[in-house]
């Protein structure tokens, strides 16, 4: 994870475990805990501990009051839609470098996406972690094979900051069935160098999962926890 980098040893592990228990829907927006609870689990000093809630805190997941301990913060709607603004404006810019990129270069990453995206439907996955793993880097992988380096490092922090929205958007057949020809759609259209027509349908499909985010309630998480917890 990239925010990880700025912590060190067992406090990014303390993190990392925590940004999983969010994205897994073993912590919800509301619940709450200390410092000393963690210090068991972990089995790790407070420091750690204390450095990785503060970095949490400082990236929008928890937060903490006097006397009332940690906790996971409530959906944020005005950031989540921010942060979406942010992704698409990354994206359509490294659809536009993609697009002046050797052929070599452009075609090796296409190649790459369309072995994943462009399958039979008896062979697409259903599994909504695994599902969020590989939408994820389809989006990842056409910004970085972009090759602007700093551009991938931001919408890397962005992805990891949408990653519990976007998994729940995969608890939706339908959602699953759209991404899958959506994402064929876009490599299709980046190969024929249709870039115009490719941003369109980036903006469509990034603008889709945005409006999906204002229709989270947290009785679909504590269903997304139970589904999670059966599989």
């Amino acid at each position: 994870m990239v925010t990880t980098t700025r912590l060190g040893g067992a406090a990014a592990l303390v993190y990392q475990e925590l940004m999983a228990d969010i994205a897994d829907f073993r912590l919800l927006p509301g619940d709450r805990f200390t410092e000393t609870d963690l210090s068991h689990r972990f089995g790790a000093s407070r420091t750690p501990i204390r450095d990785a809630l503060l970095q949490l805190k400082r990236d929008g997941f928890v937060d903490v009051r006097f006397r009332s301990g940690w906790f996971v913060c409530p959906f944020d709607f005005q950031r989540f839609d921010e942060l979406y603004e942010l992704r698409m404006t990354l994206e359509v810019a490294a659809f536009e470098r993609l697009s002046r990129a050797e052929p070599e270069i452009r075609l090796a990453a296409l190649d790459h996406l369309d072995a994943i995206w462009i399958i039979d439907e008896s062979a697409r996955e259903t599994e909504p972690r695994r599902m969020t793993e590989l939408d994820e880097g389809f989006h990842s992988g056409i910004v970085e094979a972009a090759g602007n380096r700093e551009m991938a490092i931001i919408h890397r922090e962005i992805t990891e900051k949408i990653r519990i929205i976007r998994r729940l958007d995969f608890f939706k057949d339908a959602r699953t069935a759209a991404t899958y020809r959506e994402h064929g759609e876009l490599l299709r259209l980046l190969r024929r160098g249709a870039l115009s027509e490719a941003i369109i349908m980036l903006r469509a499909h990034i603008e889709a999962s945005k409006l999906e985010v204002r229709k989270i309630t947290l009785h679909m998480m504590h269903e997304a926890r139970l589904g999670a917890t059966k599989s």
